[in-house]
């Protein structure tokens, strides 16, 4: 059976438009994976030459629906993080400006991408919560951090081929 499900990669996607953001150029954003918290904190921790980071959890959350549209639903999130000078509220402000910012401009293209999405019956969730982390859980950092939610076709016809003895 040949199988008619599509994917988009968030991973890619926000890679390609961090190394392509003028303000994630200009403001030394390093684009890195991680798997869940604790990856991030470690990508923090290594990452000592650079100041800001957008890093994508690997890890998908999400469901399959068996409605009438059976689709998967696909949850990533995307962490925001700069670092500032130890115990400068302002310059502490200054970082989640610039993140907000940042939001803002990924935002203005994913809203371009959404439309490109739903040509291939892929549909990216119109809500789209940022989150900023207001304890210190990263020394010296500014924090936060957004999810994506996709809603992807899956094909769930019955093939025999794919089974061994009859369901």
């Amino acid at each position: 059976m040949e199988t008619n499900n599509y994917n988009w990669n968030a991973t890619i996607f926000f890679e390609t438009l961090t190394a392509r953001n003028r303000l994630a150029v200009d403001k030394g954003f390093k684009f890195c994976r991680v798997s869940g918290m604790e990856g991030f904190q470690e990508a923090l921790a290594s990452m000592q030459n650079a100041k800001a980071f957008v890093c994508v959890n690997e890890v998908s959350q999400g469901y399959t629906s068996l409605d009438n549209s059976p689709h998967t639903r696909r949850v990533k999130t995307i962490f925001l993080a700069m670092r500032h000078k130890l115990d400068d509220m302002k310059a502490r402000q200054n970082c989640f400006d610039t993140l907000r910012e940042l939001f803002r401009q990924f935002m203005s293209v994913l809203i371009k991408e959404k439309t490109k999405l739903e040509e291939h019956c892929i549909e990216l969730d119109r809500r789209i919560t940022f989150h900023e982390i207001d304890e210190y859980f990263f020394s010296g950092c500014a924090c936060a951090y957004f999810s994506v939610a996709v809603d992807v076709y899956t094909d769930l016809r019955y093939d025999k081929h794919e089974w061994i003895e009859q369901c």
